[in-house]
């Protein structure tokens, strides 16, 4: 067999194909060996299935519910959930799933990474949703969202469908992989510098100060007893007087003569 040749100019290129070895592929999240197939769903953070890590996950659901399950997390453990939801034929138009993790205050977790609100056309027969977790804490502030140890709640719903799909049955499969068991990061520990460098030093002082001289009081015995003479008062007065004249004024005006 020949090797093509391909003319540029006056050097020959001899044309070769290069084959590149192909890139690794990512391993799927598997079930654990053994572990059970979980076939319910709750409703409800009340009603939430609890599961384990690794334990699948297969239920039949209906467009429109929202699907809660539930799993413990420990301090260190990375956790990654996905889904995988299936259509039936003869849909209307494109949806837009979601699925969302809350920890054990309700509060909402951010995803890592993973494709946490996918939409899936009209002719697509399933669609894959992912959210991977940030590593369980040990210790947080109060008014931090960071991830604590506790009970964790995955809910699965759709935020976006023609109002003709609604109800339509459907195929769910989700599994919470734990991605490892660190060590978590440490709570307590030694600054290497400070949070907010003195960049303004102040003067350094080298006797005592002296303290500053009293106000002399020249108002006399009469300050607590007359009242301030400001604007306010001023005015105060003049309406006053000014009210006083327009009522004798209009008494004037609107009283009867008397008869002799």
């Amino acid at each position: 067999m020949r090797t093509p040749l391909i003319r540029s100019g006056a050097v020959l290129v001899a044309a070769t194909a290069l084959t590149l070895p192909a890139a690794p592929a990512l391993a799927a999240p598997t079930p654990s060996p053994g572990a059970a197939t979980v076939t319910k769903a709750g409703t409800s953070f009340l009603t939430a299935t609890g599961i384990a890590a690794g334990q699948p996950v297969r239920v039949g659901a209906s467009t429109g519910d929202h699907l809660y399950w539930s799993f413990p997390a420990r301090a260190g453990q990375l956790h990654e959930i996905t889904a995988t939801v299936s259509f039936p034929k003869g849909r209307t138009g494109a949806s837009t799933w979601t699925v969302e993790v809350f920890d054990g205050l309700r509060r909402r977790q951010a995803c890592t990474a993973g494709a946490q609100t996918p939409t899936a056309t009209a002719s697509a027969t399933s669609v894959a949703l992912g959210c991977a977790l940030r590593q369980v804490r040990s210790w947080a502030e109060p008014w931090s969202a960071d991830p604590l140890p506790g009970t964790y709640y995955v809910r699965l719903s759709v935020v976006d469908l023609p109002e003709p799909d609604l109800g339509l049955p459907i195929d769910v499969d989700l599994l919470v992989s734990e991605l490892g068991d660190g060590d978590a990061p440490a709570d307590d520990g030694e600054l290497k510098a400070p949070l907010v460098p003195n960049t303004k030093a102040g003067t350094v002082l080298t006797g005592e100060p002296s303290a500053a001289p009293a106000e002399d009081d020249d108002e006399g015995l009469l300050a607590g007893w007359l009242p301030d003479l400001s604007s306010r008062w001023i005015w105060t007065t003049i309406g006053g007087v000014l009210a006083a004249v327009a009522g004798v004024v209009g008494f004037a005006l609107t009283r009867r003569p008397r008869r002799p």
